[in-house]
Formats: C-alpha cells, structure tokens, sequence
C-alpha cells in the first residue's frame, strides 16, 4: 500500500485495515471497538487522517470509530469515469460500509464532500441513524436558497463550476507534486499552526497518486454535470428526524454563514453551534473545541457556546511586543 501517513504521523491508537463493500475495497483508519458505529467522512481534498483528533475521543466514549478514505481517496478503490461518482454510487458506499462494520447502531459524522453525502443519507433514510454531525456543509435547501439570494454566494463557489472544465483543474493543482493542495489548506485557514508542512504533505500525496485529482474532482462533475443534484431534487427533500448537530466555523472562505438559516426548517431536530474565528476545516483547526461539542452531543448533555469576548486593557498589546 502507498504509504501516504508517514508512521511518525500516525497516533498509535488508530489502526488501519481494509474493508469490503458495495464492490469496492476501502481503506479505513479504526479506533475502539463498540457495538455502535461512529462513521466519520471527510471532504475535499482530504484523507480519513483529518479525523486524527476525533477518532480517539469516539473510541473513549465506547463507539467504533471508523474513518474510512471514500472512494478515490488514499488507497481505497479508485474507478474511473464521472458516473463512478455519482451520489447514488457513494450513498451506496455508505451504506455498504455500515453493513460490513457489523454494529447494531451508527452515528454519521461528515465533513464537506463527506457531508454533503450524509445529508441525503439522512434524508433517504438510506440506514437507521442514531445521530448526525455534520461540520461546515449546510443542508441542500437553505444551500439553494442563499445561491439564489445574490451573488455573494456564488461568487464563492465559483471552483464548482471550474471543477467542471475538463483536465485544467487537475493540471493546475497537481503541479508540483500537487503543491495547490497543500497552499488550499493555507491559503483558507484562520489557525495555520493547525497545518504545517507535514500535515499538508499528507493531503498532497494523497491528491498527487495517479489518477488521484481526477477522481476527487469527479464527484464535482458528477453532481453537477453529471445530474447528481438535479436527480436528488425531483426526489424532494423530506424533513430530517435524526437528532443533528451542525457545527459551523465562521471563517469558511467558500461557503458563507447564511447558507446555514433554515436549516431547523427541513431538520426538526437540529443543535447547531458557530465557532468564530475558525475556518472550513473546523475538526482540524479547533479540535478541543469541536470534540467537546461532539462529546456533549453524543453524551445528551448540553452543547456548550464557542464565545470571544472583548476586554478592555491599560495595556498595549502592540507596544509589548514591540518590547
């Protein structure tokens, strides 16, 4: 197996194995060993590393935590052609995965791409959800509203509709070694110290595997070009009744907060919490926060506030590190 996570990056209480289902062969870091399943997916351009820090915090609270590479991720299986990356194709993943983990009961916890794949899971009612995470990818319907609001969000997503040109977009991020995966995570984080060299070395590997790029970009394609979305909205969109969790970071560069108002209209059972002053990557950059989040949600307790507080000082700040 290519070895994307260097061992001196790898916590020694996740272990990697293969696992197989709907067709395919995934590839899945493990943490406990419970009888309900904590399933975790990750987004764009990522690697089932980015769950590193929650992993450990599921397997405490008496979960099987699983974070398997989606298709065409690490060294899951890779098919090829948009249709391979159909919503209805990893939907079917999903599903597939929860199966073979052979637990009785499955919490869903998604991060972007993986996100937008545990909404209509959800929705469907694909599997039986005990409960839903979802981090910084709002539902579909308040999503549509707000591109149809203005141009304000639609002038962030404007990678979708580039992602849609065939062969440019992995030409140019896969340059150097996919250097443009890497300057992603830094040009769009407000905690850079959260991904030095080695972290982002991590997801340029993954992106720089041949055939890689192609396959992340697909799902793009195949949502848009491909008719992914269109189909999932000539099936409507029934209100979720799985008890979720949406934890927002503030500072997303591609998709704005008014993407998540309405959401407690289409889930009737919906915690959601904002974390000022961090990024997309939430689970990444403030991971003692959202775990603490996540550890009160799965627990039923209440889901603590990320508060920032102005204070007034004597003091200048500026001054003292001029020294």
């Amino acid at each position: 197996m290519n070895q994307i996570v260097p061992e001196d990056l790898r916590d020694s209480r996740i272990r990697s194995r293969t696992v197989d289902a709907n067709g395919l062969r995934f590839e899945v870091d493990e943490c406990g060993s419970g009888n309900i399943l904590a399933l975790c997916l990750h987004g764009f351009p990522e690697h089932s590393y980015s769950w590193r820090h929650q992993l450990p915090m599921l397997a405490e609270l008496g979960y099987k935590a699983w974070a398997p590479n989606l298709r065409g991720y690490g060294n899951s299986s890779r098919p090829e052609g948009m249709e391979a990356y159909s919503l209805e194709n990893l939907l079917a993943d999903v599903a597939g995965l929860i199966d073979e983990s052979g637990c009785e009961e499955t919490v869903l916890i998604a991060h972007d791409w993986g996100a937008v794949i545990a909404w209509y899971f959800a929705m469907r009612q694909i599997r039986p959800l005990k409960k839903l995470i979802i981090c910084n990818v709002p539902h579909p319907v308040p999503m549509q509203q707000a591109m149809k609001g203005g141009l304000a969000q639609l002038k962030k997503s404007w990678y979708v509709l580039f992602f849609q040109l065939p062969k440019l977009p992995e030409l140019l991020l896969g340059r150097n070694n996919a250097e443009g995966i890497a300057q992603a995570f830094r040009n769009s984080s407000e905690d850079v110290s959260q991904f030095p060299d080695e972290v982002v070395g991590v997801y340029a590997r993954n992106a720089a595997q041949p055939g890689a790029l192609t396959a992340m970009i697909n799902y793009y394609r195949a949502l848009v070009r491909g008719g992914g979305a269109r189909r999932q909205s000539q099936q409507g969109f029934p209100v979720i009744t799985t008890p979720t969790l949406m934890v927002w970071g503030e500072e997303d560069v591609a998709l704005g907060k008014e993407t998540t108002y309405g959401t407690d209209k289409v889930v009737s059972n919906l915690t959601i919490r904002y974390l000022p002053r961090v990024s997309h990557w939430v689970q990444q950059e403030a991971p003692e926060v959202v775990n603490a989040m996540m550890r009160a949600f799965l627990l039923e307790e209440p889901v603590p506030y990320l508060r920032w507080q102005a204070t007034l000082s004597p003091d200048d700040p500026a001054r003292d590190a001029r020294g």
